[in-house]
Order: structure tokens, then sequence, then C-alpha cells
């Protein structure tokens, strides 16, 4: 009876024997390697599938990782913990509304100006392809711009329906604002005891170190968020002034949209700069237009070797590549929103790791909060909570 397990085991042994080590190391490595790959798919899928639930609530979280410490400042002072988120967010609204009214009124009045001196700069390219060294003739010239009108004619119906399809995300977009919104006030108010009641999903002598992990990727959060906005404030600042000194038209706008745009490490205020850089090309020429691609490359290194250092500290610094290749993997996945959110979720994911799998959680914690700070708690009684 016992002769066939005894059997089927020394068959076993045998084609173990008969394996290379290495392949059978790579086989086992290989079946969990497309197991997790597997969990990942699902999860990608998932996400994109209600995409439109979970951007607005990471876009809510990054928002209230920058001013969830002002409510606890004012809740811990005394103020009624509704009444300071009110007062926070529409002070926020307020401040934002006008700068956006100021800037749209600016673009407004600097407009006319520029759409003159496009069309001056056209018309002087006109003239430098009849009568410079290329000789192009005025058939020629015309015969282009027959051409870009008959393409524009023959793809009409996508561009109507492109218009069709912007109509739709403007619904997505505004039915977005409103997740954002609802889900910030929620955050604001009671996100700890949101976050307390998601990790009872966890076995209980694993609860802790996931709250403490939870702790140590939101202070890494509200580091990140703080740093950037204050590098996005110096470039816009910068670039803004410079544009200003030199007369470029649309200065202003033009440094908003560098804010705007600093919000993506690395490559946001390049691109957005490059904007700058192709105004002042128009309106006031070459030399111009070097000096103002002079003053964003300057901009870049105070940021780069000043700023970056200086304001983030050890808990969210990520070596460039990675943050690079966050910022490709984003935008290849998700666009726009894809790039801006992959750095907050790389900074908030590197802190919470560290703290998940290391061997003395409260010592990892106690490091990166040594950079970063403590998070400013409402009542000693959070203290055994994370954040919202």
């Amino acid at each position: 009876m016992s002769a066939g397990p005894s059997l089927g085991s020394s068959l076993d042994s045998f084609a173990d024997r008969s394996v290379s080590p290495l392949v059978r190391k790579t086989a086992a490595w290989s079946w969990r390697l497309l197991v997790i790959f597997g969990a990942v798919l699902a999860v990608g899928w998932v996400f994109f599938r209600l995409e439109i639930l979970f951007v607005p609530v990471a876009l809510a979280t990054i928002v209230a990782a920058l001013l969830l410490p002002v409510v606890d400042f004012l809740d811990r002072h005394g103020a009624p913990r509704s009444g300071a988120v009110a007062l926070v967010l529409l002070s926020g609204f307020a401040l934002f509304g006008g700068l956006l009214a100021f800037v749209i009124t600016q673009f407004v009045d600097g407009a006319p100006a520029l759409v003159a001196q496009v069309s001056t700069s056209i018309e002087g390219v006109g003239t430098w392809l009849t009568d410079g060294p290329l000789h192009v003739s005025e058939q020629q010239i015309n015969q282009f711009r027959d051409a870009a009108i008959e393409a524009l004619r023959s793809n009409q119906e996508k561009l109507t329906s492109g218009a069709l399809s912007t109509a739709g995300t403007v619904t997505e977009i505004v039915t977005g604002a409103l997740l954002v919104l609802f889900t910030l006030i929620f955050l604001l108010h009671g996100g700890r005891n949101i976050f307390g009641f998601v990790t009872r999903v966890f076995p209980a002598d694993a609860r802790v170190r996931v709250r403490d992990a939870g702790r140590a990727g939101f202070r890494s959060l509200i580091g990140y968020v703080r740093a950037t906005f204050l590098v996005a404030l110096v470039d816009a600042l910068g670039i803004g002034v410079g544009l200003a000194i030199m007369g470029v038209p649309l200065a202003l706008p033009l440094a908003s949209l560098v804010f705007m745009g600093a919000f993506i490490p690395l490559v946001g205020a390049v691109i957005t700069g490059f904007l700058a850089v192709i105004v002042a090309l128009i309106a006031k020429g070459w030399i111009y237009a070097l000096i103002t691609l002079g003053l964003i490359i300057a901009v870049q290194q105070l940021e780069g070797h000043v700023l970056q250092p200086l304001v983030m500290g050890r808990a969210v610094s990520i070596h460039p590549l990675a943050i690079v290749l966050a910022i490709a993997g984003g935008a290849v996945l998700a666009g726009i929103i894809g790039a801006l959110l992959a750095v907050p979720v790389l900074a908030f994911l590197n802190s919470a790791i560290r703290v998940l799998l290391a061997e003395d959680p409260a010592a990892e914690e106690a490091a990166l909060e040594a950079d970063i700070g403590p998070v400013v708690l409402a009542h000693p009684d959070d203290v055994d909570a994370p954040p919202g």
C-alpha cells in the first residue's frame, strides 16, 4: 500500500533532479510574477472602468493634504470643525476665483495686441518666403492655403463629432468637480475616521502597521504638496516678473500657466515655459525669445538645486529617473491627469511601503517625521488614527 506514494515521490524527486536548478527557480519566479502581473492588470482595469470615481478622490486627497493642517490649526484653537472646514474652503474658492478672474481679464486685454502682432509676423513670414532666399512664389503660397482649407473641409465631420464629444467631456468635468468638492469636505471634516474604518478590513495583528504606513504616506503627501506649491509659486513669480520686465504680452496669464504646469515635476514648468518663449518670439523677436529661454533655464536650475532639496527633504526625495518614468507612465495611461497624479502617488507609496516593510516601523516613522515634521492633529485622541 505504501509503494505507490513512495514510487510517486521518487519519480517527482527524479524529475526535479533532471531539471536544472536555474530552470526550476526561473519557473517558480515566473508563475508568481504572472500572478502579480495579472493582479496589477485587474486593478488597472477596475481603475479605468471607474476613472470618473477614482480621479476625483485622488485630487481631493491631494488638496486635503494642502488644507488639512490649516483646518487642524483652527480646530485646535477652538473653532468648530465644520466651521473651520467651511472657512478654509470658502477662502480658497475666493482666492482661486479672484486670481482666475484677474488672469482671464488680463488675457482678454492683452490678446488683441498679440493677435495684431501675430498678423504682422505672418505677413513678415510671407514676405520673407517670396523675397528671401527660398523665392517661394505667391501662387505656391496660395496653393498651400487652399490645401489647408480643403483639409479642414474634408475633416469637418470629425471636427463636429469632436465638438459633440467635448460636450460630453464638459459633463464629465462638472461631475468630477462636484465629486472633488464633496470628497474634500468629508476628508477635511472626518477623514481620519474614514481611514480608521477602512483599515478594519485588515487583520488585527497587521492593522496598527497599516495605519502607521498610512500616516507616513500621508505625511509625505503633505510635504510634497507644500513643496510643490512653493516651487510652482517661485517658478511663476520668476518667469512672470522676467516677462513683465521685457514687456512680453500676456505675462500674467503665461505665469499662471507656468504655476499650474509646475505641479507636474521636472517637465511641467518647462513645457508651459516654452509657450512663453513662443509668445516672446512672435511679439518681440529672437533676442527676447532667447532671453526668455535663458530665464526659464535659470529658474529651473534654482528649482532643481535649491528649492527641491531644501523644501522636500528625505521623505519625498525620489530619484529623478523614477519621477520621469512615473510621469511618462501616468501620461501614457491617463493623459494629463495621470502625469499630475503620478508623482504624488509615488511619494505616498515611497514612505508607506518603507514603514510597512520596516523591521521597526516606529523608528522608520520617526525618521520620516524628523524630515517632514509631524502631522498636525486636531485632538490628542487622534494620535493613533492616520490622517485623512
